[in-house]
């Protein structure tokens, strides 16, 4: 049977995880430290698993709790949003609003988004960063953050799935030529490489086999580089193999520009995120911008 006090719980561990301390957790929620650690010790035990690591200087999230977090985070924003609707408070967007993007996503995807939005909401000075360099959300005081990847690791920050693209191996005919096409990932090691510099691990790349199972290439990167404008302008001038999300590709595959390698295998799976802190109350300016986002980009996913 529902508990009402279950609402209670959720909105307690927000808070205590998105402060790290129970002290703060009570100074913003008006209660008592004991309060705040009974009820997080009540959800743990309604759920029937430990949410938080507690040592006498800090608290960590389990695993269970990094998940528990994001929906519990889901389920607070939408009750304080229901009653600001209700409660008729929201107020039109103002101020500075900060966002990061990768440079060639914000000359494509989001290009129509910026501007709509400036139009839109003309009392919100924007401060957009168009920059391939993963920053610190926090530390930057970024308001919303765009990010293409394989998978996100800031459990500390919300995250929304835009929708999911492939990353495709590509070459141009001029280097084919010249060089030979490899005819499974194996033979890349033979090849000359443009890698994104900013990557995990630029000189190895993953790929899946036809049996399902993932290997990993090292490869020889003869060009490094942190902008993806930049891999795909150097990969159509000839200058060696690339990989890049098919959403930063104009024409060039249709036009036989570029060939897509290694049809035949499992495609390299990618996600298109929209990241912003987690914030006790989310500003009008970050609501309407996240809002057209989704309206924008969100496939569903």
């Amino acid at each position: 049977m529902y508990n009402g006090k279950l609402l209670d719980g959720f909105v307690v561990f927000v808070e205590v995880v998105e402060s790290g301390s129970f002290t703060i957790a009570a100074e913003r929620t008006q209660h008592s430290t004991s309060y705040i650690s009974k009820e997080v010790t009540k959800l743990e035990e309604r759920l029937g698993v430990r949410l938080l690591q507690r040592t006498t200087r800090t608290l960590k999230l389990t695993p269970e709790g990094e998940s528990f977090y994001q929906r519990a985070r889901d389920v607070v924003d939408a009750a304080k949003a229901a009653e600001e609707l209700v409660s008729g408070s929201q107020v039109e967007p103002t101020g500075l609003l900060k966002i990061t993007c990768p440079v060639a996503f914000g000359l494509t995807m989001m290009k129509s988004v910026f501007t709509e939005y400036a139009q839109l909401y003309p009392k919100v000075t924007l401060d957009i960063d168009l920059s391939d360099k993963k920053v610190d959300v926090i530390e930057q005081g970024i308001d919303i953050a765009i990010r293409a990847s394989d998978r996100l690791e800031d459990s500390s920050l919300i995250s929304r799935k835009l929708f999911s693209d492939t990353g495709l191996t590509i070459a141009s005919p001029a280097y084919l030529a010249k060089r030979g096409t490899p005819s499974n990932p194996q033979e890349l090691s033979q090849h000359d490489i443009i890698s994104y510099s900013y990557a995990k691990n630029p000189k190895r790349w993953v790929y899946e086999d036809l049996d399902g199972r993932e290997n990993v290439v090292d490869i020889n990167s003869r060009i490094l580089v942190n902008s993806a404008q930049m891999e795909l302008e150097m990969c159509k001038a000839g200058l060696g193999i690339t990989r890049l999300p098919r959403f930063y590709l104009g024409d060039e595959l249709e036009t036989g520009e570029l060939i897509e390698l290694f049809t035949d295998y499992p495609k390299h799976q990618l996600g298109a995120y929209m990241v912003y802190p987690s914030r006790k109350h989310m500003s009008a300016k970050v609501r309407t911008f996240k809002e057209l986002v989704e309206k924008t980009l969100a496939r569903g996913e």
